[in-house]
């Protein structure tokens, strides 16, 4: 007989956006508390787990890192089915990230599952002197697509924490509402991965 998991509830979340917003960076930020100030090129997809305790719940993050280059979008678009919460990622720094982020909730729309639970980030916000999106922009996009709102900053770990928990938060209640086979659904593993990384310049 099976060992009984160390769990209750087993969540995947996916983290889009485009390259060079830092999603790698907010990672290893939130599952080892670690910054490096080289710019990680994340190749394909890779992942890591955080067991975390959530309103008495003890809850297995496992968390997509996907590759934000237009060219690796065919790879990506697999991964969305079995994601339950995505991050969307953009730099506060960088217009055109965050005008992406249009493009990347319509890949959500498209490849996603349609109760998959969002939230935006808009990371980077330690860097205010090269600011090009206020916050009140990202707020309203938001707002827009009723989702939660969060500016991090993965080098300062300003509230890298807090946006990882809120969306845990909303599909640990949504899996509650839908019932136990849903708070005990597997997780996808895609048989092929691709997780090698390149270092370059900052993330």
């Amino acid at each position: 007989m099976a060992a009984a998991p160390h769990f209750d509830m087993q969540i995947k979340l996916l983290m889009i956006g485009d390259s060079g917003v830092g999603k790698t960076c907010l990672l290893l930020r939130y599952a080892n508390d670690s910054f490096s100030p080289t710019f990680i090129t994340t190749i394909g997809i890779d992942f890591k787990i955080k067991n975390i305790e959530l309103d008495n719940k003890r809850i297995k993050l496992q968390i997509w890192d996907t590759a934000g280059q237009e060219r690796f979008r065919t790879i990506t678009t697999s991964y969305f089915r079995g994601a339950q919460g995505i991050l969307l990622v953009y730099d506060v720094t960088d217009r055109t990230s965050f005008t992406s982020i249009r493009n990347w909730v319509s890949q959500i729309q498209q490849h996603a599952d349609v109760h998959v639970n969002k939230i935006l980030i808009g990371n980077k916000c330690d860097m205010e002197d090269q600011r090009m999106v206020s916050f009140d922009e990202g707020k309203k996009l938001a707002q827009e697509y009723g989702i939660q709102f969060f500016e991090t900053s993965a080098k300062n770990d300003i509230e890298v924490d807090s946006g990882f928990v809120a969306i845990a938060r909303e599909v640990k209640n949504r899996l509650i509402a839908d019932g136990p086979t849903a708070v005990r659904s597997g997780i996808h593993n895609p048989s092929h991965q691709n997780n090698k990384s390149k270092g370059r310049a900052c993330c």
